[in-house]
């Protein structure tokens, strides 16, 4: 008969891991102990858990295993972004970047190998979804993202964002029981506040998030508030028409009091006439929001080009026109495919 794989550990929760001592003649404390060692320390190999005695390491041993990940490739910009290639349990692979300003460090972790949707301007897009990565796949990346951050600029992680590949709503319980860990007492204990989560745009997932009452911060990759602009650039958004968007995040203000982000790129010949400026106006008025347009970076579509300065310039004097909150965002690691939407496991 062919031997049966070990349980991940990870996929199992505290009062299982009490009761499985228990069964084995031992004090639950010890189940306490193990998951201390997974989940506050990050601990890879049971022979990492030092307080506990060498039979009870084999005894998880024999049982269990630990799927963590591995960094089987690093690349360094010139900027000091550092761009991760993950290879997980099953040797899918996955990507995440580390980036640094003067004043904190960004995690952005990936929550799927490959992606649902079909985005035209995204590298990830291209790639065939493989599958929905675990919580404690996502959890991986931001501790050795963070102990990059550590050895590379001397401060732990400040911030995480869920920019990478995939897209977080398609993967919503699994996203929700990372953040969880990331966040919890028995976790990192990193603040919910220095989470946003980065959507496309769902927008009955949207409104579960309001339901759930979620702590962290929410961006939505908006693009176009033109229905038929949207749609041309982001086909998958033909099932949810900008209006139920818009309510959904009007939802989601009202039940959590924090501001969306929209984040907001800007292509020749796309988006870039006073019709597009005006229907973003329009749109953002009617939510409290601040707006990040994003540079664009090339991944080979002949289709889209950054648009030039003077374009994003007059976005950004008609939203301050508006009294709209408008922030510019430089693309970082582009020179290592790091950048946003780039992700694509060209490694």
């Amino acid at each position: 008969m062919p031997i049966s794989p070990k349980k991940d550990i990870r996929s199992i929760d505290q009062q299982a891991l009490r009761a499985f001592f228990v069964e084995n003649g031992e004090k639950p404390f010890r189940g306490d102990q193990v998951f201390e060692w997974l989940w506050q320390k990050g601990a890879h190999h049971f022979d990492d858990m030092t307080n506990l005695s060498l039979s009870l390491r084999q005894l998880l041993d024999q049982h269990f295993s630990i799927n963590h990940i591995a960094i089987n490739r690093m690349q360094r910009s010139k900027d000091g972004t550092i761009k991760n290639a993950v290879t997980l349990h099953d040797d899918l692979i996955v990507e995440s970047v580390l980036i640094p300003t003067p004043k904190r460090t960004t995690a952005c972790v990936s929550s799927q190998v490959g992606c649902s949707l079909n985005c035209e301007f995204c590298a990830t897009a291209k790639l065939k979804r493989m599958r929905n990565l675990n919580p404690d796949e996502i959890f991986d990346q931001v501790v050795a993202i963070d102990q990059q951050s550590q050895e590379y600029y001397g401060r732990k992680l400040s911030n995480i964002v869920f920019m990478g590949m995939g897209e977080p709503l398609m993967n919503y319980k699994n996203v929700i029981a990372a953040i969880d860990k990331i966040t919890g007492e028995k976790g990192l204990q990193m603040s919910p506040r220095r989470i946003t989560l980065s959507t496309s745009g769902i927008p009955k997932m949207i409104r579960k998030m309001a339901d759930d009452e979620v702590k962290f911060n929410l961006a939505l990759s908006l693009h176009s508030a033109i229905q038929e602009v949207r749609e041309s650039i982001m086909p998958f958004c033909g099932n949810f028409p900008l209006d139920e968007l818009l309510e959904s995040l009007q939802y989601w203000y009202e039940k959590t009091g924090r501001m969306i982000t929209l984040e907001y790129l800007i292509w020749k010949g796309i988006n870039d006439r006073e019709v597009d400026r005006q229907a973003l106006v329009n749109f953002a008025k009617q939510i409290p929001c601040k707006v990040n347009i994003i540079t664009y970076n090339a991944i080979d579509e002949e289709y889209f080009v950054q648009a030039g300065w003077a374009a994003v310039k007059a976005y950004i004097d008609v939203l301050e026109k508006n009294r709209i909150s408008v922030t510019v965002r430089r693309s970082r690691g582009d020179d290592i495919d790091a950048a946003c939407g780039q992700l694509a496991n060209k490694s």
